[in-house]
Formats: structure tokens, sequence, C-alpha cells
């Protein structure tokens, strides 16, 4: 496995290419992959939805941290079974950017204001410019800042507030199900085959022992893989960007292991009533799946303040 003096001597990762290690090593392990698994670039650049350079920067630093192996023909491939990748490895999901982490919990604690110039965020936390703007980048990729006039920046809307919560539940249980319904939905063996696996692995214990990035990746993988069978490039985009919105408070919500394995048994359920066709069974499945989740959370006064 991997030693202090290789996780020393990896480059330093900018921030998409630590955006990107983080997913495939979740992709990795939440595949439970084993060694010598080929990880194709492409397929991975399709998946994460990025251009290759990051991904191949993002296998050379796994490279080097010495769960995969480069072929110079044939690519990377894994060289340790995803269940030992540990160590300097995991700690790509198990923890995330100190200033990331500060300015996302002031935000929701509103100790930022809606628009913010670079000058006041260096002076706040003390970095220097590029330091905050590797953070600001990644910010801006996730949804919920963008850039104005000069060295300005303008927070956009994050799903922050007990109401933002239920308005994106009640919005998810009119289009998710509804997608489930359509003309056109239609779903695919193979990906239902790897949802039930990741879904039968959070339920056999995996709700205790995966980190909080792996837990909130699961779960969106299943909700989008549903979206994107409807075949309706609104409702997909709708439940990517809500997904993206909700990310910062569903990590907090990780430490509530519990939840994690009953939506898990729901999320098989869902795709049982699918796999058998009765796609109205499915629909009222996701419908009252996606209720209970949001009673649950907005009966949970934890939920919005841990941030403080």
């Amino acid at each position: 496995m991997s030693s202090a003096n290789e996780a020393a001597s990896a480059p330093e990762l900018t921030s998409l290419q630590q955006r990107v290690a983080r997913e495939i090593v979740a992709l990795v392990r939440r595949d439970n992959r084993v060694s010598g698994d080929h990880l194709p670039e492409i397929q991975l650049a399709q998946h994460i939805g990025t251009s290759r350079s990051p991904i191949q920067a993002a296998l050379r630093h796994l490279a080097q941290l010495g769960v995969l192996q480069q072929d110079a023909n044939r690519g990377f491939f894994l060289s340790v079974d995803a269940k030992d990748w540990d160590g300097s490895v995991a700690s790509l999901l198990a923890t995330d950017d100190p200033l990331y982490l500060r300015i996302a919990n002031d935000r929701q604690s509103d100790r930022l204001a809606d628009e913010v110039t670079e000058a006041d965020l260096m002076r706040r936390y003390g970095v220097a410019r590029s330091t905050l703007r590797k953070v600001l980048s990644r910010i801006s990729e996730e949804g919920w800042i963008e850039q104005s006039m000069g060295h300005g920046w303008r927070f956009l809307s994050m799903i922050d507030s007990p109401d933002a919560y239920e308005e994106s539940y009640l919005f998810r249980q009119s289009i998710e199900p509804g997608a489930i319904l359509g003309p056109s939905f239609a779903f695919v063996s193979s990906e239902l085959k790897q949802l039930r696996r990741e879904q039968q692995r959070i339920v056999d214990g995996g709700f205790q022992t995966m980190t909080p990035i792996e837990l909130f990746e699961a779960n969106s993988h299943f909700h989008e893989t549903i979206a994107e069978w409807g075949h309706n490039r609104f409702v997909l985009q709708s439940v990517r960007r809500i997904n993206q919105l909700r990310r910062l408070v569903e990590y907090r919500q990780a430490s509530k292991r519990t939840p994690r394995h009953t939506q898990a048994s729901e999320h098989l359920a869902i795709l049982d009533a699918i796999e058998r066709q009765d796609f109205m069974q499915a629909a009222n499945l996701m419908r009252a799946h996606l209720n209970g989740a949001r009673r649950g959370k907005l009966l949970d006064p934890s939920v919005f303040s841990e941030a403080a």
C-alpha cells in the first residue's frame, strides 16, 4: 500500500484535479473493484463530466500513492483491491479543504454577505490570493458562487434553510416519479444491476463504514441514473442541480447512519419495481421515499444548525 514517503512525493493537485481524484476513489470503492481492473480514461471523463487532462493528473497521483499502476500502452490498472484503499488514499474522501469548509460554514451561518471581494476574503481567512482562487474556482464549479466584475464574487442560492429544503423535496416529488411514468422511460439492465450492488452494500453495513462523500455520491448516483433513464434532459439537469445545491448539508448529516440504511432499503424496493416493469409502483415508491426523507430532515433540528 501507499507510504508516507510516497504521499509526500506526490505532486500537489489543483482543486479540479482533487475533486476528480476524490470521484475516482469514490467510484472504485463504490464498485468494490479488484486488483487488475482497468480504469479507462475516456469512460472516467464521461462519468465525471470533465476532460481527460484532469483525469490523467488524478490517475497519476493515485499511481504515485501506490494503488494504481500505469501501462504505457494500455493505461491505468488497480494494483490494490478497492477494499484496501486506505491511508492517504482514503483521506481524499474523509477530509476536505479547510478553507473550503470555512467558507461553506460561514456562508451557511450567514457570516458572509451575498457579495464579497477577494481582498475581504484574503483578510478574513489569512490566505494568499492564489490559494483563495483555487477554492473559489471549486465553489464556482459546484454552482453556489459566481464571479462578478473585477475581483468580486456573488454567492448564489443554496439549500441552507428548512424552507429551501422543503421546496427542493416538493419539487423532486413532482419530477422524479413523473420521469418514471414518462413515455420515454427505459432502464438499462447493466446500470440497474450496478445500482443494486451499490445500495445493497450500504444495507449490508456500508452505512456504518462509508465516508460522508461516498454515502452522498451513492445517493446522488441512484437518483441521477433513474432521472437519466427518463430521457428528459430537463428532469436530469434539475436533479443534478439540486444534488449540487444540497451537497454541503448532506455531508453534515452523514453521521446519522440509520437513515442511510433505511434510504438504501427503499432504493432497492424502487429498483425491484422498475426491473419488474411495474412503473406505477416504482413511481409511488419514489414519491413516498422522497416524502419520508423530507419529513425526516425537516423534523431534525440539528440539520441546519451544525454549521454554526
